[in-house]
């Protein structure tokens, strides 16, 4: 069985009330926008998981790690969203991407609401940061973020109030926030053997 095919069939749809949502007053709700990130799972005998980083200048989470992607544009879906971004953040040609699924929305306290589209790419494909946008991108083993052990759940002081989110660090490198979230969220629904 092929990495496509083991990915379709191991992600389950139970458990839905132990998926994390996001944390966002409800007041704000009515303002949310819709967007979608690319989990390019890479099909190796190690499979891995592409990830960029932001550059330090953009407007909202300068210098983080994320996955590729970004807001609908009018008349899009998210699979669409989400290959239209990863093509532009780092140049990633839709036509490699199998798309396997869509995973539970979270809500980011920016008021994004951010629903993960789950594919497999090829090895080593020559991948180029859009300059405005990307300082770098790097492939973190899948083994490595969605063991529970490297999820260490941590907490800050945000407007006023306690807030909790995740962290993995691999490599040196700090992944956090709704990035981490989307990676506990796709840890709970694998049932990966």
């Amino acid at each position: 069985m092929n990495l496509s095919d083991r990915l379709r069939a191991a992600i389950s749809d139970g458990g839905a009330e132990d998926m994390l949502i996001g944390d966002l007053p409800e007041v704000h709700r009515d303002a949310d926008t819709p967007a979608a990130v690319l989990i390019a799972v890479t099909d190796r005998p190690e499979p891995g998981v592409i990830l960029t980083v932001r550059r330090e200048h953009m407007r909202t989470h300068a210098g983080q790690i994320a996955f590729p992607g970004g807001r609908l544009d009018p008349g899009e879906d998210t699979v669409a969203a989400a290959l239209r971004e990863a093509h532009e953040e780092i140049g990633l040609d839709p036509a490699e991407v199998d798309v396997i699924r869509e995973l539970d929305p979270y809500r980011t306290v920016t008021s994004y609401i951010i629903t993960p589209v789950v594919g497999v790419v090829p090895p080593d494909l020559p991948l180029e940061p859009h300059e405005h946008e990307v300082a770098d991108w790097f492939e973190a083993p899948l083994a490595f973020i969605l063991d529970p052990a490297n999820q260490q759940r941590q907490s800050a002081l945000f407007q006023g109030r306690t807030r909790h989110y995740y962290e993995i660090v691999w490599n040196g490198r700090r992944i956090w926030g709704a990035t981490a979230a989307v990676i506990v969220n796709l840890s709970r629904r694998l049932q990966w053997s």
